[in-house]
């Protein structure tokens, strides 16, 4: 059986085989919480978004041309459906507490566990403290794991830009983890 890329299949939705939304929503939707929740710290909150950029990219279906990344269209979605939705919403809280999460997971962890939850919790702090495109760009490349290339159709900018926001953004968490340190 062979198995058909992402554009093969948002393009069969294109058309009209809905269906095939399905297949997309598997693939996807676990990499598009993890960039979601990133971006906005609540767990809820971020189930509804990508919920949301799925109905949208039915909604839109006729606008997917086909000849770049799927992926690429799904985070630009995304992406406009965050800052849409953060303009409209100026009171949302948008740092859910790591420390919720930590109490979710399963009792007795060891304090190996608990250290690294510490050192994710901090992280998350710095990067939350971050200028919002400045973490947008790291969640995108070092979190979601996009290329140069794609983050740069995404953000409708060039490779090399890319290169260097990424630099200057990972050089500003670098100097918030030495301030912190000292």
């Amino acid at each position: 059986m062979e198995v058909l890329s992402d554009n093969n299949i948002m393009l069969s939705v294109k058309a009209g085989d809905l269906d095939k939304m399905g297949l997309l929503f598997e693939r996807h939707h676990n990499a598009l919480f993890g960039f979601v929740f990133r971006m906005t710290g609540q767990r809820a909150f971020s189930e509804d978004l990508v919920q949301t950029v799925f109905y949208r990219m039915l909604k839109y279906r006729h606008t997917y041309k086909g000849n770049g990344e799927f992926k690429t269209w799904m985070y630009h979605l995304t992406r406009n459906l965050i800052k849409d939705t953060f303009r409209k919403n100026n009171k949302v809280d948008y740092h859910e507490s790591i420390g919720e999460i930590a109490k979710n997971m399963a009792e007795g962890a060891a304090d190996e566990i608990l250290e690294q939850q510490h050192e994710i919790e901090e992280l998350s702090r710095m990067l939350n403290n971050l200028k919002p495109e400045n973490k947008e760009i790291l969640v995108l490349s070092k979190y979601q794991e996009l290329s140069y290339k794609e983050i740069s159709e995404v953000l409708n900018t060039t490779e090399t830009n890319v290169k260097v926001k990424v630099h200057r953004a990972m050089k500003e968490l670098k100097n918030m983890f030495l301030q912190k340190s000292i």
